[in-house]
């Protein structure tokens, strides 16, 4: 007997604009978000196979004591000044044109997975925060916990997120006001000098035993009139680099993760390594190189070094012009990458 052919729809959320002239919406294959065109489903086997096989650098990560440096301080809170302040891991405060950011925030340990670096401050005195930028639902990105602390702090926050996380935004909060895009969706913001569009990533979505890729992933581009801002998500290497930069031409700043590579059979179709995210980096046209994503929980088998080693490498070899690797909680003043 024949196979039968996958059903496949595209969707994406028909009140938001979609600025891709042609791009018919998500890809849905047999109910499954698609990677782009094609379905990707994370091999198990390879899990086995990593957890089974010895790692050639295990003596080198136990030794490496490496954490990313941490700044003590809430002074950035407080003042009215644009800026990026790293808070560990995807977690990003951002100001812009007045309005406040928090990219995928994760204040906490989580199951089986404690934090290796502190925040700068309280996670309470992150207030008069306008908007959540949520790229995805895997849980070191997405942390219930860490919403419920920002929603009990900041009544009026909204969260923008991929399509179908609406029910995780719920079990937070079912007082949080969430918008869903799709990829080259704008969301629909105030004030009209801010913009935000989701835009793609390729990467893959489960949280529990029943839901691969029922929830959309991908990145963020967060334009003024003076700064195009780019925030990547989780992401490996694809096609998707260039395309977002024929959308929306150079990326000023793009925040880029750097950690998770290693053992690449597992790694390389969902996380970038330092080569990879400098090259798509040139690719996007980029301005400033901010690292993400390394130093902050354990999540694969290279040392917690190796990643800001390797770009600083690469950026003495002149591959990228513009890094910029700060310590968690300090501000990088949009003002001074003009």
């Amino acid at each position: 007997m024949q196979n039968k052919d996958p059903k496949v729809r595209h969707i994406n959320n028909p009140k938001l604009e979609t600025v891709k002239p042609g791009y018919k919406g998500n890809k849905i294959i047999n109910n499954q978000f698609a990677n782009g065109d094609e379905l990707y489903i994370p091999d198990f086997s390879n899990v086995l196979r990593w957890k089974l096989s010895a790692n050639p650098q295990k003596a080198e990560k136990k030794a490496d004591t490496f954490t990313p440096p941490l700044i003590q301080n809430n002074n950035f809170l407080h003042t009215s000044e644009d800026m990026i302040v790293w808070l560990g891991h995807a977690t990003f405060f951002i100001r812009l044109q007045g309005k406040t950011l928090l990219t995928d925030p994760v204040f906490y340990d989580l199951p089986m997975l404690k934090r290796r670096v502190g925040l700068p401050c309280a996670p309470e005195e992150f207030k008069n925060i306008d908007y959540l930028l949520l790229s995805h639902a895997h849980r070191d990105h997405l942390d219930t916990d860490s919403i419920l602390t920002i929603c009990r702090n900041n009544p009026e926050v909204k969260a923008l997120t991929p399509l179908n996380a609406g029910s995780l935004i719920r079990s937070a909060s079912r007082r949080l006001p969430y918008q869903e895009a799709g990829w080259y969706q704008r969301y629909d913001i105030t004030p009209d000098h801010l913009e935000i569009f989701f835009v793609p990533a390729s990467h893959w979505h489960r949280r529990g035993l029943f839901d691969m890729n029922k929830v959309l992933w991908g990145g963020f581009v967060i334009r003024t009139k003076e700064q195009t801002l780019y925030f990547a998500g989780d992401t490996g290497f694809n096609g998707h680099f260039e395309e977002i930069a024929e959308v929306f031409g150079p990326m000023d700043i793009c925040i880029m993760p750097v950690g998770a590579y290693k053992p690449s059979f597992l790694m390389q179709k969902s996380h970038l390594n330092p080569h990879e995210a400098v090259r798509a980096y040139n690719l996007l046209r980029g301005g400033t190189f901010i690292p993400m994503h390394y130093g902050t929980f354990d999540l694969s088998d290279e040392p917690a070094s190796e990643p800001v080693r390797l770009l600083e490498q690469i950026a003495s070899a002149g591959l990228v012009s513009g890094l910029k690797i700060p310590a968690i909680g300090e501000p990088v003043l949009l003002r001074d990458l003009s």
